[in-house]
């Protein structure tokens, strides 16, 4: 069942349009990878679909009703939003930002619940920041931050996580723990959209990927379906590297196109 849906979206941003006539579908327990160069409208269609900038045209649904008519705390418990180069800037624990995402849950000054702190203790377990938990947040390295802020993110329970570039600066390992763990979570049937710059890692841990260019969708299926030579040469304008490891395939950009050289 599509639980996110979107269609004929057009978005502008000061004066120019940035999305044009976009469709967009998700199902439960699907993770989806969002790719195209840089200005192809990747972070606007993800913010477009987490109801933080409204369309300047068409629609987006959630479970079937137009996103502008849910309220906000009831859209907050469904969609989870992980913005780009996420921070901290207060010296609060780590359990104490973590717990911040329970706050689509509770009214004024309330207390956390029983039900609260267990959510947070499954979202702190998940990611494997227990160690970590009486920490300042504002002192963590750059792969803590990201599984705090995504721990953040799953301690809320939402259905659905949206996450704009969550490896970016990261380190080998960590992308690749970053990426494992989001995979992770359609297993329970969460449905996830990340955007992301690395071909091989989205090719190896995503269900479906689409290929965005000029505020278009220019593919949009599999990944072996998507990430092609003709694809990657006309959109990236790059030749790239393919090859099939035990573990998953491979993509390496080797070269840049000029001009006619493109496929």
């Amino acid at each position: 069942m599509t639980m996110l849906h979107a269609i004929g979206l057009t978005a502008r941003l000061g004066g120019r349009q940035v999305l044009g006539t976009v469709d967009f579908s998700l199902a439960g327990g699907e993770m989806v990878g969002l790719l195209g160069p840089n200005g192809a409208g990747k972070t606007t269609l993800l913010r477009c679909l987490a109801g933080l900038l409204a369309p300047a045209a068409g629609e987006v649904t959630l479970d079937g009703r137009p996103l502008d008519r849910w309220d906000r705390a009831a859209r907050a418990r469904q969609i989870a939003y992980l913005p780009q180069g996420g921070e901290c800037h207060w010296p609060i624990s780590v359990r104490d930002l973590v717990t911040l995402g329970r706050l689509p849950y509770r009214t004024g000054w309330t207390r956390p619940t029983e039900a609260d702190r267990a959510a947070v203790e499954r979202a702190i377990a998940f990611v494997d920041v227990a160690d970590l938990a009486g920490r300042p947040a504002d002192r963590l390295s750059g792969g803590e931050k990201a599984r705090v802020l995504l721990a953040r993110a799953l301690a809320g329970e939402p259905p659905l996580i949206l996450a704009d570039e969550p490896i970016s600066g990261l380190d080998p390992a960590h992308r690749l723990e970053v990426m494992g763990l989001l995979r992770r979570l359609t297993e329970s049937g969460t449905a996830v959209v990340v955007v992301l710059h690395d071909l091989t890692l989205a090719a190896r841990y995503c269900h479906r990927l689409v290929l965005m260019q000029d505020g278009r969708v220019a593919a949009d299926g599999p990944p072996d379906a998507v990430l092609t030579a003709q694809a990657l040469g006309r959109v990236f304008g790059i030749r790239a590297h393919f090859d099939r490891l035990p573990d998953g395939p491979l993509v390496v950009p080797v070269a840049r196109l000029d001009g006619d050289c493109r496929p």
